[in-house]
């Protein structure tokens, strides 16, 4: 009788041995997942929404945004890339010199064809494990924001809108983010 092959879990440190190929490369529960570098439209809604958080940041001494390629260090075989993360004054001590060492307060992924089933569903369930209290996902091909507050240790959908409409969703309820100047150029 065959044996399986033993499953090899792979850690942070095998991460950083990758070589630099253009390609995203995240450790899920110590699996590689490997996906190619976003089209336009996912990096002008990430720089568009990256412009318009980090300026309400900033005005308002809240915190650090970051964008990817930014490795969250969820633990030594979950390391992932959000699009873009947010990390309040108050747990600056998790923003380390190579990675985010911990939760950050609030995620953000942005679907392409080819991280979309990742995104929605295998993701989503790592930052709940890992008690991420924000996660925001945008669909710019569907023009579709959805956003989720960690509640009682499950998601919770906070705010949903499309195409043109504004919305307003934690951590930052009082910003109101009109989607007409996310989506793409």
């Amino acid at each position: 009788m065959a044996s399986e092959p033993e499953r090899v879990v792979l850690t942070y440190e095998d991460l950083v041995e990758i070589p630099n190929d253009r390609n995203r490369y995240e450790i899920i529960e110590g699996e590689l997942q490997v996906t190619a570098a976003p089209n336009t439209s996912h990096q002008a809604t990430s720089g568009n929404l990256y412009f318009l958080l980090s300026g309400y940041v900033r005005r308002h001494d809240l915190g650090t945004v970051l964008t990817a390629p930014c490795d969250v260090y969820l633990s030594e075989i979950s390391v992932v890339e959000p699009d873009l993360l947010f990390v309040s004054n108050e747990r600056r001590e998790i923003i380390q010199c190579q990675y985010i060492h911990g939760a950050p307060d609030f995620v953000v992924e942005i679907l392409s064809p080819s991280t979309s089933h990742v995104d929605r569903h295998v993701k989503m369930q790592l930052y709940l494990r890992y008690a991420v209290a924000n996660y925001w996902r945008l669909d710019p091909d569907r023009q579709e924001f959805v956003a989720y507050t960690l509640d009682h240790g499950q998601y919770r959908q906070v705010a949903q809108a499309r195409e043109n409409e504004t919305v307003s969703a934690p951590p930052f309820p009082e910003l109101v983010i009109p989607l007409a100047d996310v989506w793409g150029w």
